[in-house]
Parts: C-alpha cells; structure tokens; sequence
C-alpha cells in the first residue's frame, strides 16, 4: 500500500485522526509561510504537508486511500485522473482536456506573486445530552491545544449532525481566508425519554385505580412537568397526546408532540383485600380480553 502521504507526516499508517491531527499542525507551524518568507522550499513543503492532512485528515478519503481507491493526489487510481500532482493540472484518462488547477479553490497567487491559501477545516466531536439536543444550548469546550470555542447548539439537532463554524478552523496564508471548524454530534440517550422525529415518547407507569377510576398525575416533559389526565378505563399501551410539548425544531420550525404510552403497574405484593375484591369481582364479571385474537387463529 503507498504509504505516501504517512511518511509525508511522518506518522505510522495505524496513527489515529488525533495523531494525524497534531503531526499536521507541527508540521505546519514549523514550515508555515509566514514564518518562512522568501523560503521556496519551506513553502513547497507547506504544500505537500497541506495536501496529505487533506486526505488523512478527511476519514472518508483516509479510507479511500488506504484502500488504494485513491492516490497521494486524492485522484481515482483505476481509469480516473492522472498528470503531474506538482503542476496541478489534470487529464481525465479519456483526454478531455485540460481539468486547470486541481487545488484552484484553496491555493493563489496574488497580484504581487505571493502565495494565498485557505485554511484546513479542523473536525471535532462533541458528545452532548439528550436534553441539550432537543432544547438547544451554549457550551463552551476546551480543545486539546488548549484553546477554547464557543459553540451555538440549535434545538432539534439529531445524532451525527454537524456544526460549522465559519473562520474557526487553521488559518489561511497570505491573503487565503481560514478554514472552519466541523464539529460533529453524539447524544447521549435519555433515561424514559425517546425521540422520533420531532416528537418525544413517554411511557408512563399508572396505577390500577388511576387506569380504573381516571384522574390526574403529573408527567414529565422536556421542559418541565405538566398535569396529565389519564380517563376513566385506561389501559396498557394506550396512547395520549400533550400537543406542542415535543422538539422544537429550530432548523424545520416544526413542534413535535410528546406521545404518552400509559403502562399499568401492580403492587409488588397486592395485599390480602385487593385479592379479595378481585376474586369476588371476576366471579360477577368475568371477561376475556384476548377474545378477539381467538377468532383470526
């Protein structure tokens, strides 16, 4: 497998995206531009240095790479691009002609022949609670470099969504604008609280005299607790619905509902005068519930 673009970084073929990472920022402050001026050699280098973070950076690439689907130039090894990855121009294999500079979106020259480039998008992961993500939040987070970054969680966001933060990732040389970071989600999961869509499920444990007689319980929502009335002759798995209590969806302008399955827990140890109601009460009224499925076997 060519190994390229490791040894460019010098980091082994198993180093991890944080390893990658911090190889390429070393690199990349040691033979910057900016502090190398007028040096054509450490520029040539900061370009190689560039162009491999921008591949074993990018974990889809990475793997593309590794899998020999790509080469050191990002380009398709099997009857895709090839030419002179130095020069920057491009020759499909069908001879189409001319693909003009590959990198014209990140390197230019500007009018006094100095070297412009964009800045490399720095990625992240952020591991968030489920609440947080439905109800949106402000969080603060220090990065292994030390550095901290305020980041805008929106309400709504889903799992392995990602943020962009424009002008927050390396910066750019010379004239070039900076990258942006990339900070991609987890939830954590809720301990009663699930999420389809928009809307929130609840199970909800009730009483045998609530299911029976009815009445009001509180019930937790996403933003604090509300009175729910459970009527008269509930039962397990029946659905009730607080309209408007769900996700509000910042990026749709949607609001979900929350979805209440109600669920009938008995005592742990029903006691002797329950037992006893219950025995007289099914002698009088006796009933099969499961009548119905008797009749489509």
């Amino acid at each position: 497998m060519d190994q390229e673009l490791y040894r460019t970084l010098g980091v082994g073929r198993t180093a991890t995206h944080d390893e990658i990472r911090g190889a390429y920022r070393k690199l990349a402050k040691e033979y910057h531009p900016d502090r190398n001026p007028g040096n054509n050699a450490a520029e040539e280098k900061f370009k190689h240095i560039s162009a491999a973070f921008d591949i074993l950076g990018d974990p889809d690439k990475r793997k593309k790479y590794d899998a020999g689907e790509i080469d050191a130039s990002g380009r398709d090894t099997p009857g895709g691009f090839y030419g002179d990855a130095r020069s920057g121009r491009y020759k499909t294999s069908e001879n189409f002609g001319d693909f003009g500079d590959i990198f014209g979106d990140v390197f230019s020259r500007s009018q006094g022949g100095g070297f412009n480039m964009r800045g490399m998008d720095y990625r992240y992961h952020l591991e968030i609670d489920f609440l947080e993500a439905v109800n949106g939040i402000k969080k603060r987070v220090l990065l292994p470099e030390g550095e901290t970054l305020d980041i805008n969680v929106p309400s709504g966001v889903v799992q392995g969504q990602v943020l962009r933060l424009k002008g927050k990732g390396g910066p750019g040389v010379g004239r070039g604008q900076p990258g942006d970071a990339l900070i991609e989600l987890k939830i954590r999961t809720h301990g009663f609280f699930e999420r389809e869509g928009d809307d929130i499920i609840l199970d909800l444990p009730i009483s045998i005299d609530e299911a029976i007689l009815g009445g009001k319980v509180g019930a937790p929502t996403i933003d604090g607790r509300v009175s729910l009335t459970i009527p008269k002759g509930a039962s397990s798995g029946q659905l009730l619905r607080l309209r408007g209590k769900g996700v509000k969806n910042s990026q749709s302008g949607n609001t979900g509902d929350q979805l209440v399955k109600l669920r009938i827990v008995l005592p742990a140890t029903p006691d002797a005068q329950l037992t006893e109601f219950m025995e007289k009460w099914r002698a009088a009224h006796a009933y099969d519930p499961r009548a119905a499925l008797k009749e489509t076997i």
